[in-house]
């Protein structure tokens, strides 16, 4: 299933690629839009620069990434290399603005499904991503500020007005991503049970964070209960709430977003 959503992705990106940003010579983020500008100004395909640009950096994620993420990243960077060969280069709008609006969306939307099922579509994202893990800022905000080079690339080759036209693509591609791509997003779960310790057991099993066990008293049933405090990503919200209500049904979850963590959190 991964694999697909991958594999879709990387269409979505291509057909933002040849139908609204290479006709106008308008940039894409990443190293994806350093294999535009190469095979805008070379004679070789723009699908095969950006394998050959990935590469080194597809060696990078599997030492830092693992090997899941990375096979992702690879059957992106494949698939992606072949659509952008295949679909035919052409214009969907004579009007450059919507072009680098509706491509920097529809790539966005591309980026953001592959990042979301553990992937990425190479390049600068693999980066953002490492980097991300180490600090508490986006990975769209960092995809956004690595692209600055692209933009003076832009324009000292071709034109600052398309230089312009790339910024506004890769803005609104970096806005879409964190839109879909949560992942940076701190939740606290504070989960009140009769049946603390099991659960301590299988959260720290499955889900690697570090929890704070309190006791705790029913003001209501006079019962004795325990509170685990955890801090989690959102993805992982879904998959303690599955080990919560296996071991207690009646367990109470109270989640809220958490604004800022100090101190050490695995960024997996």
């Amino acid at each position: 299933m991964k694999n697909l959503i991958v594999i879709i992705g990387s269409l979505i990106i291509a057909f933002a690629f040849n139908f609204f940003l290479v006709p106008y010579e308008i940039l894409s983020s990443g190293l994806s839009g350093i294999a535009i500008l190469l095979g805008l100004i070379t004679p070789f395909d723009i699908g095969m620069l950006n394998f050959v640009l990935n590469l080194p950096v597809l060696i990078l994620g599997y030492i830092k990434l693992g090997r899941e993420i990375t096979w992702n990243t690879l059957i992106c960077v494949l698939s992606l290399s072949v659509f952008l060969y295949i679909l035919p280069v052409t214009t969907v709008t004579d009007s450059i603005l919507l072009s680098a609006i509706f491509g920097g969306v529809i790539g966005g939307v591309g980026i953001g499904l592959i990042l979301k099922f553990s992937g990425t579509s190479g390049g600068l994202d693999i980066i953002a991503i490492i980097v991300s893990r180490s600090s508490n800022m986006s990975v769209g905000l960092l995809l956004t500020a690595m692209n600055g080079i692209i933009v003076l690339f832009s324009g000292s080759i071709f034109s600052w007005d398309l230089a312009l036209y790339t910024l506004l693509s890769i803005f609104i591609t970096g806005k879409l991503i964190d839109t879909i791509h949560t992942n940076h997003i701190k939740l606290t779960m504070q989960i009140i049970t009769t049946q603390g310790d099991p659960i301590r057991k299988e959260l720290l099993d499955s889900i690697y964070r570090g929890i704070t066990i309190t006791d705790g008293f029913g003001g209501y049933t006079l019962e004795s209960k325990q509170i685990l405090t955890m801090v989690v990503t959102r993805y992982e919200t879904i998959k303690v709430k599955e080990i919560v209500r296996k071991h207690d049904e009646k367990a109470f979850i109270n989640i809220f977003e958490t604004v800022e963590v100090d101190g050490e959190f695995a960024k997996n």
